[in-house]
């Protein structure tokens, strides 16, 4: 991949008080049936906010989570032109925030991450019990979002270029392949080119609401990758409901939206996810389902970083396109979709 997808860097305007962006890296361990979601936060960077600060949450293998605020603002770094971003939370090093090489990273920061579009590297540790957990990998990517034939595109469209839609949202590898090792509570899990898939979003506000279904391990048909959302936004001065899916499968793009589609959804409060849509080419269903208990996570909200959002790494998906003359195109299912709902939820979202 030549260029980074638009939307890499920070967007902060070095400014404004109230301002949140947030990054989330998810590595799948096919052999485990199971994987890690590295989540890191910037909420409020001018600092001397109430809610000024960073945060590293991390949703493990067997469903457990483990959060680290990281206050001081100074500590953070992040570039305006690409993917790179570092949070120092415990160092005896007194110069600013800067991307150290990997071998300098684990001797200087005792806490704290460092990331780019090629290599993730942290270290966080649970107060209560003093486990660390490590990780240290690299990414190779196949997909970012968009036709392989030409430049990444903006998963939001060339709107998004504008300061008119809030939160924005770009996926920054829709599927890619990690090579490395995680250590978490003792054990040390190795792999090699294992699904890996990211995005941010960032703005003032989050949504009041929204769902999201994401998936890049496939038995079945490793190539293939699966990101859709349904959400509330705020434009300008209206709030609307948005949708979208994203399909890359052998070097083929396939995109559905509620500008170019008919897409229509039943979402549940936890435990089902349908969505469905339809154009003049294609026509996609998506079913998702957990059977397990969801895991809580933290999103940046008004009042801070608030449990407003339930995931699991353990969803089971099934996906089948097909064209407009009723030809199978693509008919796959996985144990290992990111399922996620978040917001008020007092019942179904369907959406006709």
């Amino acid at each position: 991949m030549s260029s980074q997808p638009p939307h890499s860097g920070y967007h902060w305007n070095g400014i404004t008080p109230r301002f949140f962006e947030g990054w989330y890296f998810r590595v799948m361990i096919p052999q485990l049936a199971d994987g890690f979601a590295f989540m890191y936060s910037i909420q409020d960077p001018r600092g001397g906010q109430v809610n000024s600060g960073g945060a590293v949450q991390i949703l493990a293998i067997e469903s457990n989570y483990l959060c680290r605020t990281f206050p001081d603002t100074d500590q953070f770094w992040a570039s305006r032109q690409e993917l790179a971003i570092i949070h120092w939370g415990k160092t005896n090093l007194k110069t600013r925030p800067r991307l150290l090489s990997p071998s300098d990273f684990f001797e200087s920061i005792q806490e704290g991450y460092q990331a780019t579009a090629h290599q993730q590297q942290g270290r966080i540790y649970n107060p209560v019990t003093g486990e660390i957990c490590q990780w240290d990998y690299c990414v190779e990517t196949r997909y970012s979002w968009g036709d392989n034939k030409r430049p990444p595109q903006a998963t939001a469209g060339i709107l998004s270029y504008l300061p008119i839609f809030d939160p924005g949202w770009q996926i920054l590898t829709a599927h890619g392949l990690a090579t490395g090792m995680i250590t978490y509570r003792g054990k040390n899990y190795q792999f090699q080119n294992v699904p890996f898939y990211s995005e941010k979003n960032w703005g003032y506000s989050f949504p009041e609401k929204w769902f999201w279904i994401s998936c890049n391990a496939f038995p079945e048909n490793p190539d293939l990758t699966l990101t859709a959302v349904g959400s509330t936004r705020k434009v300008l001065h209206w709030t609307e409901s948005v949708g979208i899916i994203g399909i890359h499968c052998q070097n083929c793009f396939y995109k559905f939206d509620i500008w170019n589609s008919q897409l229509t959804w039943t979402v549940q409060p936890w435990g089902y996810w349908e969505m469905r849509a339809t154009n003049e080419n294609y026509t996609i269903v998506l079913i998702g389902i957990s059977d397990h208990p969801p895991n809580r996570v933290r999103v940046p909200t008004e009042k801070g970083l608030s449990f407003a959002c339930q995931d699991t790494l353990k969803g089971k998906l099934s996906i089948k396109l097909a064209d407009s003359r009723g030809k199978t195109l693509i008919n796959s299912s996985s144990g290992l979709a990111g399922l996620e709902i978040g917001g008020i939820w007092p019942s179904a979202w369907i959406k006709q």
